[in-house]
């Protein structure tokens, strides 16, 4: 599978099953997330249900071998114009384009809402496919938060990256922004 063979499309509540298969094995298997125990399938929708009810983007690679989705990067109302993103890609798709495909919708959908910064927040230092593939989007990195995780019995430190969206901080936003207030 090449990038040009990546069919995206939305994700519906009929995708949880697949997405908490390709999230768990990262929970289990990986330290992308700091998450240890895998969240079931109803969870997976519950989480869903919560992006998509924020009018944000959550985008799967058909027959579901990865999903992506943006999401408040924190509650307070200043951070209303900055979201957060994940990747995640089955362990047997990796290096054939569909987290590349994935995350430049997730960009390209939440520049159209106006936002202006999406922030990685990116498990273990060592992460290099993660990191690789957010440079490769454009996203700047910010800072290592050092052993700030303990997992599969090591320390695991945290990558903050940033990629502006539209105008970034170059000028003050014109929209409402999310609502993080209400929901």
């Amino acid at each position: 599978m090449t990038v040009r063979d990546v069919i995206l499309r939305d994700a519906t509540g009929d995708d949880a099953r697949a997405l908490a298969a390709i999230y768990g094995h990262h929970v289990l298997h990986g330290s992308g997330t700091f998450e240890e125990t895998p969240p079931s399938d109803g969870e997976m929708g519950v989480r869903l249900a919560s992006v998509l009810g924020r009018g944000l983007p959550y985008i799967v690679a058909d027959g579901i071998v990865g999903f992506a989705y943006a999401a408040p990067f924190r509650p307070r109302a200043a951070y209303r114009y900055t979201v957060e993103d994940s990747v995640y890609v089955a362990p047997d798709q990796h290096g054939r384009g569909v987290g590349r495909a994935l995350l430049g919708e997730v960009v390209a959908r939440c520049e159209a809402l106006g936002l202006r910064q999406m922030v990685a927040v990116i498990g273990d230092s060592g992460n290099a496919a993660s990191i690789g593939l957010h440079r490769s989007m454009g996203f700047e990195m910010k800072g290592v938060t050092p052993a700030v995780g303990f997992k599969h019995d090591r320390w695991l430190d945290v990558v903050w990256m940033q990629r502006p969206l539209n105008a970034g901080a170059a000028e003050p936003p014109t929209g409402p922004g999310l609502d993080l207030e209400g929901r």
